[in-house]
């Protein structure tokens, strides 16, 4: 084929409105996000748990007699712990380190309540120390 009769002619422009921007019109061929939240989903499927660790008899021995003198204590005593926390996401969790003051030690409920509110279950910890 021969396209010599149009090959010079001047491009054709819109009789009735302006030309489109050629970002805009670049922007009606881009890609676009089909699965919504597909990529949140593979992050969260890459994301890796610990499991929760076995408690050796002379670690639980080390933990109880710290909690026995925390009892005993009338005191707000600063502590630094080592505890399991359990993921809402997934199974496992990670072990965290935490220090704070020791508010009381709930017996019933089984948690060491700290003075800013934070309350951890007393078999998720895994050391304990006073400061």
């Amino acid at each position: 084929m021969n396209y010599n009769d149009i090959i010079n002619l001047p491009h054709p422009q819109p009789a009735r409105r302006a030309r489109m921007p050629i970002l805009e019109r670049a922007a009606q061929f881009a890609p676009f996000a089909a699965l919504t939240g597909f990529d949140g989903q593979i992050a969260e499927t890459a994301r890796l748990t610990d499991s929760r660790p076995v408690v050796s008899a002379e670690q639980a021995r080390q933990i109880n007699d710290t909690l026995n003198r925390l009892i005993k204590t009338a005191a707000h005593p600063r502590v630094a712990l080592t505890c399991f926390m359990p993921d809402g996401a997934k199974p496992g969790g990670a072990l965290i380190d935490f220090e704070g003051e020791v508010r009381r030690v709930d017996a019933v409920l089984r948690e060491v309540i700290f003075t800013d509110k934070t309350a951890i279950a007393i078999d998720d910890i895994f050391a304990l120390a006073i400061l």
